[in-house]
């Protein structure tokens, strides 16, 4: 199934790259006719506004205002992928804050990364009789038996990053899936490539198949990548977040022996792997403001702020309002607990840079906490 997703991702982006020499964007009509601008013109000044607007700080909240008060003594258990991937650490510290405010009780339990163990947390899960169940950052097919379990109990599920789309889920079966768009994170994290290399760059990018949002998230930035003929896509590396820390060092050191210089850029599923990567960039000799130019796609973790601040190899992130989405989940699960649809609210992406994070260490946009403390205490 992946492979001939990949086959029709890859057809698709050298056809839009084709349209758009044809267009008369690229690297020229034809033989012989000088050196060419690299890049593509329409594909570069696309990216630049959608970047420039992605970079604005904080805006006013656009999420829900309205909804169930707060239905008293509820219990929720978090089934974490892993809490050593910072993303899914940070959705839990939201729901246990919100969990506090509403008045509720939060366990988490921890599938440390690996298949047995993910299936063992839910089973776990499952055996509490909590009030409900968040999945956090695995993919429910996964622990497909442990979720037909807890429907047969009657126990509402609500997935972060557990499927590919933001919303209700009927298979998995998913009261609803908290995350931003992959399609616009994706996008984003690639137009930012080309903007800030005005459509000249060699990219490597970083990702984990082995969780099919990751894999789709990859498949989306090469594609939009791809729209312009200047950004090329060096080459992409597959090492499953569990073992990031053991296998990323090695990998760059492979990689800058074998790119050299034409490795410009850098894009990632996830910030972590820049955090690994970092010890072979200084081994090196790399400087820490780049090149390569470092982008995460995901997630935004303090240690990726902290990089980006100092200019130590990430330059930016594309954060997931970790703590806004730990509140949202609590959300949800009290419109559930009401009889009440899903609130349908995605959060906008956002590129956080050392010009726009002015020392912060996470993306927490204002006022989410004020709207649902509104909501919950009617």
């Amino acid at each position: 199934m992946y492979s001939n997703h990949r086959t029709t991702l890859t057809a698709a982006a050298l056809l839009t790259a084709t349209a758009a020499l044809v267009a008369g964007c690229g690297r020229g009509p034809s033989a012989g006719a000088g050196p060419a601008e690299p890049g593509c013109p329409e594909a570069l000044a696309g990216a630049e506004a959608s970047v420039q607007g992605a970079e604005k700080p904080d805006a006013s909240w656009t999420g829900p205002t309205s909804g169930p008060p707060a239905v008293p003594g509820k219990t929720i258990v978090y089934v974490a992928q892993t809490m050593t991937n910072p993303g899914v650490a940070g959705v839990a510290k939201g729901l246990a804050e919100a969990a506090k405010t509403i008045g509720w009780t939060v366990r988490v339990i921890d599938g440390d990364g690996t298949p047995a163990g993910i299936q063992a947390a839910l089973s776990q899960a499952i055996t509490l009789k909590p009030s409900g169940i968040v999945i956090g950052g695995f993919d429910p097919f996964l622990t497909s038996q442990q979720v037909a379990r807890a429907r047969a109990a009657h126990i509402p599920v609500i997935g972060w990053h557990a499927v590919g789309s933001p919303g209700p889920s009927e298979d998995p079966p998913l009261f609803t899936n908290v995350t931003t768009q992959v399609e616009d994170v994706a996008k984003i994290s690639a137009d930012w490539i080309i903007a800030r290399s005005k459509g000249d760059a060699g990219v490597v990018l970083f990702t984990d198949d082995s969780i099919p949002f990751a894999k789709n998230k990859s498949e989306l930035i090469k594609r939009e990548l791809a729209t312009c003929s200047g950004t090329r896509l060096l080459t992409s590396q597959n090492i499953p977040i569990p073992d990031a820390s053991n296998r990323t060092p090695q990998a760059v050191s492979s990689l800058l022996s074998r790119f050299r210089n034409e490795w410009t850029y850098s894009v990632a599923i996830n910030d972590l792997y820049f955090a690994d990567a970092a010890p072979a960039f200084r081994a090196a000799g790399k400087p820490g403001a780049g090149p390569p130019f470092n982008i995460g796609a995901g997630d935004g973790d303090p240690s990726a702020f902290q990089r980006i601040n100092s200019q130590q190899y990430q330059a930016a992130t594309v954060p997931e309002p970790l703590s806004q989405q730990g509140w949202q989940i609590v959300d949800e699960f009290n419109r559930a607990f009401s009889g009440r649809p899903a609130s349908g609210y995605v959060a906008p992406v956002h590129i956080s840079t050392t010009d726009n994070s002015k020392g912060a260490t996470t993306w927490d946009p204002s006022g989410y906490r004020e709207a649902y403390e509104k909501i919950w205490r009617r």
